[in-house]
């Protein structure tokens, strides 16, 4: 990057902290170097500043992150106005339809969950706050991404691989466009195993004042137990009744 005001330094050290996800936890200061394409030296020298930080810790063969980081997240969800009030939604959501309910923002080509309650879990992985999913194989992100003008879902489209996680994942790009327009149509998205086969999930935009989709709210079950039209007729009408609720717990306008 030669942009004047972009600090390399702080990139890389930035860089070094996002290493640690699901699958690298803990790893020596090799593997931090190998995934953050940087030297021995240079990768030793930002953990260790992260270490005196409280951010990471060490053994002296592993690095590790610390609960400092969740600071971060805290700060984020407090800024975006997700507290008590939107989370007991979300819980009578999953109280009054008996299946999981979350809600997400779109980062780029993933959604981030920013708040869940789990009821059964459905999917052969966790799913927690902070988890990252592709946006083209969820109901959340497609309803996010129906939020877009046209010009900006073009350049994310553009951008963006259409990876093939099920059969039922849409990859071509034409026929993403014309589910996408659909969704704007009909004002909710729903996910017939796009990410993982016999999960169904429906979803419906969260608004700011400006009518701009900032979140989803979605609930997901599985296909052996609830039909598509099910999910329609008992399911929607509740989440349309939770993103209203929301979006004035986040001072923003109703849903419609």
């Amino acid at each position: 990057m030669s942009e004047p005001d972009f600090v390399n330094s702080l990139a890389r050290g930035l860089n070094v902290l996002g290493c640690f996800e699901k699958g690298h936890q803990k790893m020596t200061l090799t593997q931090v170097a190998a995934r953050t394409d940087l030297t021995r030296g240079t990768a030793r020298r930002f953990l260790l500043t992260l270490c005196t930080l409280g951010f990471v810790a060490s053994d002296g063969k592993f690095f590790w992150l610390t609960p400092k980081v969740l600071k971060f997240s805290s700060d984020y969800l407090s800024t975006f106005g997700l507290g008590e009030a939107a989370y007991s939604i979300i819980q009578k959501v999953t109280d009054t339809l008996g299946e999981s309910s979350s809600m997400a923002v779109l980062d780029n080509d993933e959604i981030v969950y920013v708040a869940r309650v789990e009821k059964d879990r459905v999917y052969s992985n966790s799913i927690e706050v902070g988890t990252r999913l592709p946006a083209h194989t969820t109901s959340m992100g497609m309803v996010l991404l129906a939020g877009m003008s046209d010009d900006e879902f073009e350049r994310w489209l553009e951008k963006t691989e259409l990876k093939e996680y099920t059969d039922n994942t849409i990859t071509d790009r034409e026929k993403f466009r014309r589910k996408i327009a659909e969704i704007r149509k009909n004002g909710f998205a729903i996910n017939d195993g796009g990410l993982e086969i016999g999960v169904r999930s429906i979803s419906v935009p969260i608004l700011d004042r400006d009518q701009k989709a900032i979140a989803a709210i979605n609930v997901v079950t599985l296909s052996a137990r609830t039909s598509l039209s099910q999910m329609e007729k008992k399911f929607l009408p509740v989440l349309f009744d939770a993103a209203r609720k929301i979006s004035m717990v986040l001072g923003s306008a109703n849903i419609r």
